[in-house]
């Protein structure tokens, strides 16, 4: 339905994005991810027409939609990571205006207006004024500003973002349900594996403006599917013991965080002795060590040696 095509952005000397190639069926969700910095806002906005690519191209029902837009952002969507609402407006003002904007009057505005109230659960809220918002309400209010036109496709980019648990779980949901009952084909990118484990269909992973895998979640575990995936669980950090693990020949990957450290080694492999005379040697207390399938932020950190957030 929707293929961006060695899709290259430059800014100035600076190579963004480079030869991206991904496809999304119809009626699919479709995760973008990658660390700070990998490219994806660039590669969204040159997928929803919002800027243009230096080169490459992007395709809707393989026709191109760098000279004629119009097509693509009839049935578009997009959810900005930055809220984009007038906030001295009302919530139902905010949805009439945008709704005029994507050529929706009369009774059918006012009934679209009605619908996504409701759809984003804030019908109670319609005539507040959306600065008393909270942080989970402007998110919502911004998915439905999105919705109105009814989009056949929907860009997400980061849209849980700082919010509260109980509304990232009902927005989640929501994308959910689009996506299962409404039919409707939908490109998430999110800093939160879960979010993508628990929405996607398949998965991009990109990082430093280049598509470095893909697949369905099954597909891309599959990546690790010789290794393990070791989790120590330390007292306090010991930077020589951290350091001493990423020496040994057969670990692949060492990543730490705070009182945790995870590394991969090769499945056949059992480094528990050597990892407990390391830590007797550097003074690291050990509080427990787990040997597990390797997960998606396993293959991720495998492939990029960056936490999804870093």
């Amino acid at each position: 339905m929707l293929e961006a095509v060695e899709l290259t952005k430059h800014f100035k000397k600076n190579k963004v994005v480079d030869g991206l190639n991904l496809f999304i069926e119809k009626g699919e969700t479709v995760g973008l991810l990658g660390p700070n910095g990998a490219g994806k806002s660039t590669t969204i906005s040159m997928i929803s027409t919002l800027i243009s690519p230096t080169d490459g191209d992007v395709r809707l029902k393989n026709e191109s939609v760098l000279r004629d837009p119009q097509p693509l952002r009839e049935v578009l969507g997009v959810v900005p990571q930055e809220i984009a609402l007038y906030t001295d407006l009302t919530a139902k003002e905010n949805l009439e205006f945008f709704g005029r904007i994507n050529h929706l009057k009369g009774g059918l505005l006012k009934e679209r207006v009605t619908q996504v109230l409701d759809q984003i659960g804030l019908t109670e809220r319609k005539n507040d004024i959306v600065k008393t918002f909270s942080g989970g309400m402007k998110r919502r209010l911004n998915i439905g500003v999105a919705l109105l036109h009814e989009p056949e496709i929907l860009i997400m980019d980061e849209p849980t973002v700082g919010i509260d648990p109980q509304s990232r779980s009902y927005i989640l949901e929501q994308v959910k349900r689009l996506n299962q009952e409404k039919g409707m084909t939908i490109i998430y990118t999110s800093h939160y594996m879960e979010e993508v484990e628990f929405l996607c269909d398949r998965i991009y992973i990109m990082d430093k403006g280049h598509i470095i895998a893909s697949g369905t979640k099954e597909e891309i575990k599959s990546i690790l599917s010789s290794e393990s995936t070791i989790v120590i669980k330390l007292e306090k950090m010991v930077p020589t013991f951290t350091e001493g693990l990423s020496a040994i020949p057969s670990v692949m990957n060492v990543t730490s965080s705070e009182k945790e450290i995870v590394m991969v080694i090769p499945k056949e492999q059992n480094l528990f002795n050597q990892v407990f005379q390391l830590a007797e040697d550097t003074g690291a207390v050990i509080l427990s060590i787990d040997r597990k399938t390797p997960t998606l932020e396993d293959v991720f950190l495998h492939l990029t040696g960056r936490a999804l957030r870093d």
